[in-house]
């Protein structure tokens, strides 16, 4: 994103003396100042009914400091200081090499052997989000009641005891990237440094081999979940892990995207390439079910959804690839078929030349009733704020909830974790200065991770992978996510170490208390078979 910067120049009248002094010269700016040495983590206790069982634990609150390469990072200490031998100049702070602080909280079972006791990091995505949602919503200890597909009132929330916690499997970790929650990032070239889809996952490598040894977990079983661009974040994260040592028992991706020109608006800007009109046509036929705009409303989702994803991998793709080609009856046909998908207009089929993206869906489907459908939860919906507008403004599901969520975080962390004092906790880094993710791969790739993912599943072909999404999602599609592990670069006989489960939800399917306990027995189940590494 540009922004404008002002430059405001202040004149200062000088009058002469009588007597002629030489010209004054500025004082040289001050040195930037070394970061604070970070905040002594918080370690606290407590309990949880996880899967009707009781799970004692310790929660410990903290940071943990990485460097942007190799070299840097094997010269920091794991209290965050650089080491006596380090070749840091330390009377030139500005020149200080780029280093990030990520904030985590970790929750141990009391008494387990840490060769028995998993340990699973967990991460949202953005790029530039925190981990409050996972935190505050999914599988940690405590977890914030909002009212599903609905706007929340306003303050007290309620935050209650999570019965669908992974703590009865599972040692969890909740980590915030670098910059955003009470993760910060200092140094010559920070934002280059760590935002960006390698300079991110060579961070979150470092940590998570960093807490292995904080915390002696090397011989732990060990596992990755990444929800929305944390899924991109771990197709690379695993294949760093790998190389530096780290077999994995599995990765698990929640509401999955690892190449960026699946997504529903992934054609606006990429004309002759169509795919990404197919793998959205499957969720917006579930979100006109949903929403019952339908002409024909079906007896269950399941198998409509199935008679969808067919015409839209024949008769749908074939007619978008003849494009002028395409004769005008054939054309029509296709949208009259389109209209009883998605219950859009012909005529507005037909003027959008067959393919429609996801903003203009949210737009267009509830327009008639002045409603803008969501996008990352398409069972959500709110008043339209410009109905002559042509695509959606906003998003309802996020405004529906991200005050929950916001106040969620901040009063556990700093009531009950006693972490964060006079520190502000950042829901995400979008609109800090220099925020501009950089979507390049190594070796020039564009952003499409799928080749990273390939790459760990056959260098560890035990290790497994479960995929994980909700059918009313078109900012990750459940059916996109489908056709790129049905296209990862692997052999046949690696097919099988991938697991599907998709669910009646949207983007964040623990929104849903209805598939909480199928997404919470899912996850545990998946663990439960593959720490042994079967």
């Amino acid at each position: 994103m540009k922004k404008l910067v002002f430059l405001v120049f202040v004149a200062v009248s000088c009058f002469a003396q009588q007597k002629e002094e030489p010209p004054k010269v500025p004082a040289p700016a001050p040195a930037a100042a070394m970061p604070a040495a970070p905040k002594p983590d918080s370690e606290t206790e407590g309990s949880v009914i996880a899967n009707g069982q009781r799970v004692d634990y310790r929660a410990v609150a903290g940071t943990l400091t990485v460097a942007a390469d190799d070299a840097h990072d094997a010269q920091i200490s794991l209290d965050g200081s650089w080491l006596p031998e380090a070749h840091i100049n330390l009377e030139k702070p500005e020149e200080a090499p780029a280093t990030a602080r990520m904030f985590y909280t970790a929750y141990f079972k009391k008494g387990a052997k840490a060769e028995e006791r998993p340990v699973t990091f967990l991460y949202n995505g953005g790029p530039g989000s925190s981990t409050m949602w996972l935190h505050m919503g999914s599988f940690g200890p405590k977890r914030v009641i909002t009212n599903d597909t609905h706007h929340d009132p306003a303050a007290p929330y309620k935050i209650t005891e999570n019965a669908y916690s992974l703590l009865d499997v599972s040692d969890v970790v909740f980590i915030d990237m670098p910059g955003a929650g009470f993760s910060r990032i200092f140094g010559k070239d920070k934002e280059k440094s760590f935002w960006g889809i390698d300079q991110d996952a060579h961070a979150f490598d470092r940590f998570v081999r960093r807490f292995l040894t904080k915390y002696s977990r090397w011989n732990s079983p060990k596992y990755l979940f990444g929800e929305s661009y944390g899924t991109t974040r771990s197709a690379v994260l695993s294949n760093l892990l790998q190389n530096n040592g780290v077999d994995l028992n599995g990765v698990i991706l929640l509401s999955q995207i690892l190449n960026f020109a699946d997504s529903a608006d992934g054609s606006r800007s990429n004309p002759g390439v169509d795919m990404a009109y197919v793998l959205s046509l499957p969720s917006m036929a579930a979100t006109a079910f949903y929403h019952h705009k339908l002409p024909s409303q079906p007896a269950a989702l399941e198998p409509f959804l199935s008679e969808v994803e067919h015409f839209a991998m024949t008769d749908y793709l074939l007619a978008l690839a003849k494009g002028a080609d395409l004769s005008d009856a054939d054309e029509r046909a296709i949208a009259d078929k389109l209209h009883g998908y998605t219950g859009l207009p012909v005529d507005y089929l037909l003027r959008a030349n067959l393919r429609v993206n996801g903003g203009g869906f949210s737009k267009m489907l509830q327009l008639g009733d002045g409603l803008t459908t969501g996008r990352l939860d398409s069972r959500y919906e709110a008043p339209d704020i410009d109905p002559l507008a042509s695509e959606a403004e906003y998003d309802p599901q996020g405004q529906a909830i991200t005050s929950a969520y916001t106040a969620a975080i901040n009063s556990y962390t700093r009531e009950i974790l006693k972490y964060g004092d006079q520190l502000t906790y950042k829901q995400s880094v979008y609109g800090d200065p220099g925020f501009d993710w950089d979507m390049r791969k190594t070796f020039g790739r564009g952003a499409n991770v799928m080749t990273d993912l390939a790459n760990c599943m056959k260098g560890n072909p035990r290790m497994k992978v479960m995929l994980l999404g909700g059918y009313f999602d078109l900012g990750t599609l459940y059916f996109g996510a489908e056709y790129e592990m049905k296209h990862l670069q692997i052999p046949s006989s690696l097919e099988k170490n991938i697991s599907y489960h998709f669910y009646e939800s949207g983007h964040m399917v623990y929104l849903n208390e209805a598939v909480t306990k199928r997404f919470h027995d899912d996850t545990a189940e998946f663990i439960r078979s593959t720490q042994n590494g079967k």
